[in-house]
């Protein structure tokens, strides 16, 4: 049987041939979302198997086998590594026309030069070789991201993180940029009690600041932003189901902060929201005065599965996607910070695709300042980086705003190996233009399509970010 991830996937025509490996495919990534671990770059040390590096933390692939049947013991349960791989291979071959499919086979091509599909009947001679292939230095973490042609890699980082990781990449110059993202969701979560409240600690002991109310919250978070300056950070993330908006006042959530820092939990629920709106709105001003990009993911449902959650704790793949009401509270959000002359650039994440139109529309309300794309719609996300979901998102954006001006891909990944999706997505889009000029919607103008190709994958990206 022909191998069927040939060097045409996804290019339909000879045009759409052209501007991928002329344009698209040269250009370095710059993955500017990531849920990567500065640790293990910083260490160095080779991955002990595939399933360490595949699997371990791949929400995707756990989805995929519970649906399957796949008992929950070799899913994220404590079993030899080698029966969780064979596990994921029985699955592989029915992952068909699902993203996996495509993802897993070009991960195994590329780094690890397997042309093969993976299934129960190749799974061993699969995991040997590439068993062979981790211990050598061309698979160890910082290689496997050369090997991709990374030039920046953004992390995802807690405001109480040390960032030792990422200063040491610096010091050691590994030849890739790793830059902490500040995300300080934790911060909002002042209804959770006995944990909110040692989070605090936490923040008071790395600040060197005494957190009592509001007011010495935003300072010592001020302090960590500074930090956060200093190593090199360029953005800031949040993870929110809609955006915040205000209930009570900012005295009120004042006073009901102190009460929670004194044990008293009782308001907590009912000024949550409220809290959260003044606490972030205080933070994206601090990320202007910096020249931050802001970064908003909205929409994912948490923990959907309550029972599991309660036994499994959270980020175990039982998210989804939500129903929220969007437009109201994120029109009022962006038009607090503009009339406050202080609105960042600004990346909004949409996770339900009935919302595309909404979030492509909302942007251009808030474009302007001399910035290209200043307010951006970001990747298609999640549950929706896939074909379908990358080709609407490209649709809408391009029918309500500027394609051009739009910063491309990012893996929101947790694997070393998965920046194939980058790949996928310059396939995808290279297709699609050259589709429109194959019709006669576009002009037969090659040079000057694939310089808009080249600045989605690359060159916007890096002058978004000031890198």
């Amino acid at each position: 049987m022909e191998y069927f991830l040939q060097n045409n996937f996804i290019l339909e025509s000879s045009v759409a041939e052209k501007l991928y490996f002329d344009y698209a495919a040269p250009q370095p990534i710059i993955d500017y979302h990531s849920h990567l671990s500065p640790h293990i770059l910083a260490c160095n040390q080779p991955f002990e198997n595939m399933t360490k590096l595949w699997l371990q933390d791949d929400h995707y692939k756990w989805r995929a086998m519970r649906a399957f049947g796949v008992e929950e013991l070799f899913i994220t349960g404590e079993v030899d590594p080698r029966e969780k791989f064979r596990k994921w291979a029985e699955v592989v071959p029915y992952t068909i026309r699902s993203p996996l499919f495509h993802w897993t086979h070009m991960e195994l091509k590329n780094p690890f030069g397997i042309k093969e599909l993976l299934n129960p009947y190749t799974a061993d001679r699969i995991y040997n070789q590439t068993l062979e292939q981790l211990q050598s230095e061309d698979f160890k973490p910082r290689k496997i991201l050369q090997n991709f042609n990374v030039e920046m890699q953004g992390t995802t980082d807690d405001p109480i993180d040390s960032l030792m990781d990422h200063q040491q990449l610096r010091q050691e110059e590994s030849g890739i940029k790793v830059l902490p993202s500040f995300r300080p969701d934790q911060v909002f979560n002042i209804n959770q009690g006995d944990g909110y409240r040692n989070y605090i600690q936490q923040l008071e002991q790395v600040s060197y600041t005494k957190i009592s109310n509001f007011e010495s919250l935003i300072a010592a978070l001020k302090k960590r932003i500074d930090y956060f300056h200093l190593a090199g950070c360029v953005s800031s993330d949040h993870s929110f189901p809609s955006m915040p908006v205000p209930h009570f006042t900012i005295e009120e959530a004042d006073q009901i902060f102190q009460q929670v820092m004194n044990g008293d939990d009782s308001q907590a629920e009912k000024v949550h929201t409220s809290f959260t709106f003044y606490a972030l709105t205080e933070l994206c001003k601090l990320y202007y005065d910096k020249g931050w990009v802001q970064q908003f993911h909205l929409g994912a449902l948490r923990d959907g599965n309550i029972n599991k959650a309660k036994i499994a704790g959270s980020n175990q793949g039982y998210d989804s996607i939500g129903d929220y009401a969007q437009a109201t509270q994120l029109s009022f959000f962006l038009s607090h910070m503009e009339g406050e002359a202080q609105l960042a650039k600004t990346i909004i994440y949409n996770l339900n695709p009935s919302d595309n139109a909404l979030f492509a529309a909302m942007i251009g309300n808030f474009q302007g300042d001399g910035i290209k794309g200043k307010i951006q719609l970001g990747s298609a996300w999640w549950f929706l980086d896939h074909l379908d979901g990358m080709t609407q998102h490209l649709n809408e954006l391009s029918n309500i705003g500027l394609l051009s001006t739009f910063i491309g891909m990012t893996t929101d990944s947790r694997s070393f190996v998965s920046y194939s999706r980058h790949d996928y997505f310059r396939r995808l889009l290279c297709n699609l233009l050259a589709n429109d000029i194959r019709k006669g919607y576009l002009p037969h103008d090659i040079p000057f399509i694939g310089s808009v190709i080249k600045d989605i994958c690359y060159q916007n990206i890096k002058n978004y970010f000031n890198l």
